[in-house]
């Protein structure tokens, strides 16, 4: 299902990592299990390789424990099987899934953006960063693509209304926080801004619950069944 399909009060369910799915993350399989077990958004890493190829994978090195290579040393041609191209991944899913990718090298962001423009996908990617330095170039690149700031509440010096208002002039549309710092006062005071809420590492079951109740506009967990079985129960009132 595609977030063009979902109930607009629903939040997306970004999968992160998929735990419980019988294949290698971020591989093309992955992907799909999680899709197919009710996951309406994915999340991965997106790294460069040494001849300019948007990949995924959660680390930046590949290969085993005393022979691992920096992503960005190999050309695409050079990494193991399981390592998925953004460009493939874009071939295999539905335009409308949204699609999560932490940016860990700004050198990145050009190529993800031409792959999803290609692809016709720029309005389903959700392009996170940690530096607000970093997201203000991007979106000087590019005006549709949605941009999520990470952080948390500890890295938050000037306060979540200043960084809330600050994020809005920038035309940045998201922050993702941890499961433990999201509280409705937060979502309020972001929402008041026109900033969306995204949860991330909601492992368990009482995690899922809680952000569904604060009706946060993405969750992002390891266990796909475990966010879908928890929007069931919301839909269900139990």
């Amino acid at each position: 299902m595609s977030v063009a399909d979902q109930n607009p009060y629903d939040p997306i369910l970004f999968a992160q990592r998929y735990g419980r799915v019988p294949a290698t993350h971020n591989s093309l399989e992955a992907f799909e299990i999680a899709l197919k077990m009710g996951a309406t958004g994915l999340e991965s890493n997106v790294w460069c390789t040494a001849d300019g190829v948007p990949v995924l994978h959660h680390d930046r090195r590949v290969g085993s424990l005393i022979r691992r290579r920096p992503i960005d040393s190999l050309s695409r041609e050079r990494l193991p099987d399981t390592v998925s191209s953004l460009e493939d991944l874009c071939r295999r899913i539905d335009a409308g899934v949204a699609l999560s990718l932490n940016i860990r090298e700004s050198t990145a962001v050009q190529a993800v953006l031409e792959v999803a423009r290609r692809h016709g996908i720029v309005r389903s990617l959700w392009l996170c960063h940690t530096d607000r330095s970093v997201l203000a170039d991007i979106r000087e690149t590019d005006r549709d693509v949605t941009l999520v700031h990470s952080t948390r509440i500890e890295r938050i010096d000037e306060g979540p209304e200043r960084m809330a208002a600050d994020l809005s002039g920038m035309a940045v549309h998201a922050v993702k926080l941890p499961e433990q710092d999201w509280t409705a006062g937060l979502v309020a005071l972001f929402r008041r801004f026109g900033l969306r809420c995204l949860g991330c590492d909601a492992q368990h079951p009482r995690q899922v619950d809680r952000l569904i109740a604060l009706r946060l506009d993405g969750i992002y967990g390891g266990r796909v069944d475990r966010l879908t079985d928890g929007l069931a129960r919301r839909r269900s009132g139990s």
